[in-house]
């Protein structure tokens, strides 16, 4: 598009030549070029006349909007719909990757539910049940193949000095004579590999691999950094979840890949599996593994918004991420979107040469139990909260907000009285001043239409005005009922009679039974009602 704004129309040959120049591109095909021009093409940014390529309307727009290489990434508003409130912001890869109704998160120190998402904003309920904090873990920064070896060479190096004799104050004095480390942080790693020692386990270096594995976990000790473990964990992980029919969870740090498996498997199978596994296989294994991943979906939004395919503001509830991928499987969309994440994210070549190596005998792979090194990237294990007065804090919050809300009360005997008021001035028993009946609808500000559809003469009302005035007399006849309790019902968001009628009807034990009632209708509302009308 670019070559098109400088030269106007060119021919698809030059246009080749010139980008070709280009070191990037240098190893680009006259084919591959031609396939990315028909995509674009589909997609109305250029035109093709024969052999000339032609700018259109949308082109200049699409030029400038991609101007920058920075990938442009929405934030989406956190939205509490029982305080009415802002609470915070999320990524667009988590709401891609993660984000859908019923999903929970962790913001402001506290677990939210998501009710409902739209183009801009997510809305949310806090929740407070006892259970694991939902994680999520964006991008971090690689450590290199190099960087993670040099680590292993530090093992080892503590190792021997530790096995021939030398005391930990001498392994500490080299460390920190070869390396800019303080006296805790030489400590606190001598400290380390002298528990493996203790327990007559293995140390993992940068020419052993130590395969563990106790209950349904198992870890891979690999000084490889992050790249090469994220690479080499994901051929392993297609792997076994093929062998067992089900999920392998992975997680990766640069010394280690740890594997929740969904039932036990020993470290000799798994060293096994290392060991019989192809280098050639890997590449094509991960093409046809990360199309179930949260990964490639997250990438081929952005390249897809580079080829012009999708809009900035796309809504992700409407877009099925799954038949994406299978309508532009085998496009240059497609291929860039891998090529991306094989460049950014892994590293099939040294993956490669790591595999190679282990088969030949180069890196040694042995097997052991759980082990301290191995645990060690666990960072003390999973936290489980239980907060004692979360519940009462929500239903606290919930509660001012219904009585600082409005009301407008209506008399559906004389229909001459109305009066808008806060819920916490609501009567007990809401009466009419003019006619003295009980018989009083509490309806939303915003149902003021509804008190000129009851007035209308019978004879003029349509089907729909009658179903209209038969709900406000449902109303009426709540509060006639049960008084302020049910207007209280009634001013909660989503709640008509219907709804009302049950919440109040369930004679609650307490004041905080019934605002749970009302808080879970109101999570029931804002979770079902993009399917009404």
């Amino acid at each position: 598009v670019g070559l098109e704004m400088d030269f106007g129309d060119i021919p698809l040959e030059k246009a080749y030549q010139i980008v070709t120049r280009a070191y990037p591109f240098r190893d680009l095909t006259l084919d591959e070029l031609k396939a990315v021009v028909d995509q674009m093409e589909e997609h109305r940014l250029v035109r093709q006349d024969g052999i000339i390529l032609q700018r259109t309307r949308k082109a200049r727009e699409y030029y400038i909007e991609n101007l920058s290489m920075i990938p442009d990434e929405k934030r989406y508003n956190v939205y509490d719909i029982v305080g009415r409130r802002s609470v915070g912001t999320l990524d667009e890869a988590f709401v891609i990757s993660f984000a859908q109704p019923g999903a929970t998160f962790v913001t402001k120190g506290e677990i939210w539910e998501i009710t409902e998402i739209d183009e801009k904003e997510i809305k949310v309920v806090p929740i407070h049940r006892s259970g694991e904090i939902p994680s999520w873990t964006g991008e971090e920064i690689p450590v290199p193949f190099d960087v993670a070896q040099e680590v292993g060479r530090i093992r080892r190096m503590v190792r021997e000095n530790l096995e021939s004799g030398g005391s930990d104050q001498l392994a500490m004095d080299e460390l920190r004579g070869r390396y800019p480390l303080d006296g805790e942080a030489a400590a606190e790693l001598v400290d380390l590999i002298k528990k493996q020692l203790d327990q007559s386990l293995p140390v993992p270096d940068e020419s052993s691999v130590v395969v563990e594995s106790g209950g349904e976990g198992a870890v891979i000790n690999c000084c490889f950094g992050h790249k090469t473990n994220d690479t080499i964990g994901r051929v392993i992980t297609s792997i076994l979840s093929a062998k067992f029919g089900s999920s392998v969870a992975l997680q990766i740090d640069p010394y280690r890949i740890e594997l929740t498996l969904p039932k036990s498997l020993l470290a000799e199978e798994i060293a096994k599996t290392i060991e019989d596994l192809d280098p050639d296989y890997v590449e094509p294994i991960l093409e046809m593994t990360l199309k179930n991943t949260t990964m490639l979906r997250w990438k081929m939004v952005h390249v897809a918004r580079k080829f012009g395919a999708f809009s900035r503001d796309i809504d992700y509830q409407r877009v099925s991420m799954a038949k994406l991928l299978a309508v532009f499987d085998g496009t240059p969309m497609y291929r860039e979107a891998l090529r991306e994440i094989y460049h950014d994210r892994l590293d099939i070549p040294r993956a490669r040469s790591v595999l190679e190596m282990m088969r030949s005998g180069s890196i040694k792979i042995i097997t052991s139990s759980l082990s301290p090194i191995g645990t060690s990237g666990r960072g003390g294990g999973r936290d489980v909260t239980s907060p004692e007065q979360a519940d009462a804090a929500v239903i606290d919050l919930l509660k001012n907000r219904i009585m600082n809300d409005r009301v407008l009360l209506f008399c559906v005997n004389c229909k001459k009285w109305k009066s808008m008021r806060l819920v916490e001035r609501v009567p007990d028993q809401p009466e009419c001043p003019l006619c003295g009946s009980r018989m009083v609808a509490a309806l939303k500000p915003w149902e003021e239409e509804e008190i000129k559809i009851v007035k209308k003469p019978e004879k003029k009302k349509t089907a729909e005005d009658r179903r209209r005035t038969k709900r406000v007399f449902r109303n009426a006849n709540l509060v006639l009922s049960y008084g302020k309790i049910a207007a209280i019902a009634l001013a909660s968001r989503g709640l008509g009679p219907d709804t009302a009628a049950r919440v109040v009807g369930k004679r609650q034990r307490d004041e905080l039974e019934f605002y749970r009632d009302i808080l879970k209708a109101e999570r029931e509302y804002a979770r079902t009602k993009r399917f009404w009308g």
